[in-house]
């Protein structure tokens, strides 16, 4: 009956997660959702591990059900539950894993974003098969930066807040929020899960966790170390083979188990397993490492995403880029050739035996032989810290289908992305325009300095923090159009992530307790993690570029960016010049200002036309971001990653002008107003009758120019694309000058934010 009741439970609960999905209210107001049903749904099964199986077998139900009913919408919010559920629970039968994996195959056939999970969940699934476990210690290692040399994989949140969009009383919350749950989390706690969790997951009842959890929780950290490494060793050799086997997980892990318990209390825990009484509570997920940081301005995402790759011993940073000159090289030109001092005769009856077997990175033979030979045809041999490209994402033995941390490309030949810098900004749309900003300035810089990005993985979130205190609804929701458009994008999203702000507020309210050693729910902290970890999928924003020119001639011109918006007001002033023309005098009358604009069509067959307008106008606006759906199949933010970046064309404005219409009756001459609307790729805006315009960018105050004549608003370019001419000193005169006539089209500069699901078509 008990587990007829647990059964029933679960099933109301994921019951209410798909009402809600389907209801999909705009969420951005709603304070409870799908959202809050997940996070209890988790809690359930955290606070009784035994209801996992039960709440796995559910998952699977439903999915069989969405797929065989054609219900796509709900496929990505369950099948990432299910991912979630797994990667904490013990227990799971093989059976269960082999369904899981078996729908994670059926769903290839679907198209993108469904396959593209569907693979990332079916590689993941294949190893935690055979090797259970799996999951969960590298998640927690990675996170908790745990060092080990088989799983080398370092992972950091970087929570940016600015104090001038988002209230004082919110960041002293989160902040508390996020030391009380970290107070917890000491190192020698995490290696504890981690050994435990593994043993568990591998032995199931024949483990006596009680047994286990009290042996633990008295070893020195000595001994802790040595079995945390123990274990680690196990799993990762294991899950790096080409097909592990179970059975031989289990006998690897029943020695460890033997070793730390004593062979009798073993023996006694295969007999009868566990008392109901000893077991203790299930063994935690430890919150991610997050820091939390004040926005200090455009220069301080790239100082701190240095601070991160620095490595401990204080070396001088990526010595290795320097030397080989990469500043010059984009990752898709020609490899670097490394010159090394060859020993041999060059004739291949000289070769050494076994000569001809390719050698294994990092291997002795590897770092002895400078250039392999056969048959008179030189073959590069990368030195040992530079591996071949089937692995340039990792060290040895850890290919992709071992499942890295997610996120993770190839960029460049032997550089290793052993970190993940997990970006992640809470405010309204003039914070996002401020990460465009700083965004920018970190791609510009790799131009100048060493290159950040073939080193780190770096993935940006956003969570949409709206000031309570407006009055006026409207305002609220201009100030979030990006967040509506991503929910609009994704449901998980607009479920998970847009219900956060009320509870953000609500928290910020509640009185401060200083006694960190009450136990709360941290719901806040819970969803940003769960974001944080599922939220793979990454929908890229086109950064436009607006050169300004002034009135005051003395004045240079200026370059900034925007995201979002750019807009442009009349001003009262006029130019500081003596008089009017004549032929301007009549023109001048009447509200707002004339003004010629030269655009580029946004055409469906993406065409080139330009067209050139004259017009008297009170104001326009040029926003970036589609306002529905239907102006979002032209152009829009794009779901490819930025090796198939859309071509700058496909990206487009949307351009509103308020226009003044003059009309002449019997009472006199009378002003209307009217307003246009047109798409444009770029676009080129002069004032013609004196006037000043006033330009605010990413409706943020600070990012205000004034009397301004004349304004160009094109797509950003990727600031390294096509325009660098190459510096390595190996490519010859001729080689360089074809590779000049044959320039690489510049991409476009993409920004991309992190969501469950990404673009759904």
């Amino acid at each position: 009956h008990h587990c007829l009741d647990v059964e029933l439970d679960l099933q109301r609960s994921v019951q209410a997660v798909l009402r809600d999905l389907n209801a999909q209210a705009p969420a951005l107001q709603s304070n409870q959702g799908p959202g809050m049903w997940r996070w209890s749904l988790h809690k359930k099964v955290e606070r009784d591990p035994g209801k996992s199986p039960a709440l796995v077998r559910i998952l699977l139900r439903e999915l069989e059900k969405a797929e065989s009913e054609d219900l796509r919408h709900v496929i990505i919010p369950l099948l990432l539950t299910l991912m979630y559920v797994l990667t904490k629970a013990t227990g799971i039968t093989e059976e269960l894993y082999q369904r899981a994996y078996t729908f994670c195959m059926r769903l290839l056939t679907l198209p993108t974003p469904y396959c593209t999970i569907a693979l990332d969940c079916a590689i993941k699934l294949k190893t935690e098969t055979a090797v259970p476990g799996t999951l969960y210690q590298r998640m927690v290692i990675a996170e908790q930066n745990l060092m080990n040399e088989l799983y080398p994989y370092q992972e950091r949140v970087f929570l940016f807040v600015d104090p001038e969009l988002v209230s004082a009383s919110v960041c002293s919350a989160l902040l508390l929020e996020i030391e009380a749950a970290q107070e917890q989390q000491t190192p020698e706690a995490c290696m504890r899960h981690v050994v435990s969790h593994a043993l568990q997951a591998a032995l199931g009842e024949a483990c006596q966790a009680g047994a286990l959890h009290r042996k633990l929780q008295t070893s020195s950290r000595c001994t802790l170390e040595h079995y945390f490494h123990a274990v680690v060793t196990a799993v990762e050799q294991l899950a790096s083979e080409a097909s592990p086997s179970r059975a031989e997980h289990l006998e690897r892990l029943e020695e460890i188990y033997c070793s730390l318990l004593g062979p009798a209390a073993a023996a006694r825990g295969r007999c009868d397993g566990d008392p109901i009484q000893d077991r203790p509570p299930g063994i935690p997920l430890p919150s991610p490492c997050i820091t939390f940081h004040l926005w200090a301005g455009e220069e301080q995402l790239w100082k701190e995403l240095v601070l991160f790759l620095r490595p401990r011993s204080q070396l001088r940073l990526s010595a290795d880029l320097e030397a080989l000159d990469l500043q010059g090289l984009r990752p898709d030109r020609e490899l670097a050739r490394v010159s090394v001092l060859s020993t041999d005769s060059g004739i291949e009856r000289d070769l050494p035996s076994g000569a001809d077997e390719p050698l294994a990175p990092g291997s002795p033979e590897m770092e002895r032989a400078g250039l392999q030979r056969k048959g008179g045809i030189k073959k590069r041999a990368w030195p040992p810290h530079f591996l071949m490209p089937g692995s340039w994402d990792g060290p040895p033995g850890l290919h992709r289908r071992t499942g890295r941390p997610s996120g993770d490309g190839e960029l460049l030949p032997g550089v290793s992305r052993l970190h993940t810098a997990r970006v992640l900004v809470l405010g309204d749309d003039r914070m996002l325009g401020r990460l465009a900003q700083a965004y920018y300035r970190l791609r510009k810089r790799e131009t100048q300095k060493f290159c950040l990005t073939p080193r780190l993985s770096l993935q940006l979130y956003y969570i949409p923090v709206l000031a309570p205190q407006e009055p006026a609804v409207s305002r609220q929701l201009e100030l979030g159009e990006l967040a509506a458009f991503l929910g609009r994008a994704d449901r998980w999203y607009e479920s998970t992530v847009n219900t956060l702000c009320p509870a953000i507020h609500k928290l910020a309210e509640m009185p401060l307790s200083l006694d960190t050693s009450r136990t709360v729910d941290p719901f806040i902290l819970d969803v940003i993690t769960y974001y944080i970890r599922m939220g793979t999928q990454p929908i890229y924003f086109q950064i436009y570029t607006v050169k300004i020119f002034f009135s005051d001639l003395s004045q240079d011109p200026t370059e900034d960016i925007f995201l979002t918006e750019l807009k442009v007001k009349i001003q009262d002033s006029k130019f500081p010049k003596d008089g009017f023309s004549p032929r301007r005098r009549g023109v001048a009358e009447g509200p707002g200002a004339e003004l010629s604009m030269c655009y580029q069509k946004a055409l469906f067959s993406h065409r080139p036309r330009e067209a050139t307008v004259s017009l008297r106008t009170t104001g326009l606006v040029l926003k970036a971001i589609p306002t529905s759906d239907t102006e979002g199949e032209i152009s829009g933010p794009s779901q490819h990653p930025p090796t198939a970046a859309p071509t700058i064309d496909h990206t487009c404005l949307n351009v509103s002008v308020t226009e003044v219409i003059k009309s002449s009756n019997l009472a006199g001459r009378s002003f209307s107003t009217v307003t246009n609307t047109f798409r444009t790729a770029s676009i080129q805006i002069q004032s013609q009758d004196q006037r000043l315009l006033t330009l605010l960018l990413d409706k943020d105050n600070q990012r205000t120019f004034r009397d301004v004549v004349r304004l160009e608003v094109a797509p950003c370019l990727e600031p390294c694309s096509g325009a660098q001419k190459s510096k390595a000193p190996w490519i010859g005169t001729h080689r360089q000058k074809e590779m000049e006539t044959t320039k690489a089209k510049p991409k476009p500069l993409l920004m991309p934010i992190n969501t469950f699901s990404g673009v759904i078509q």
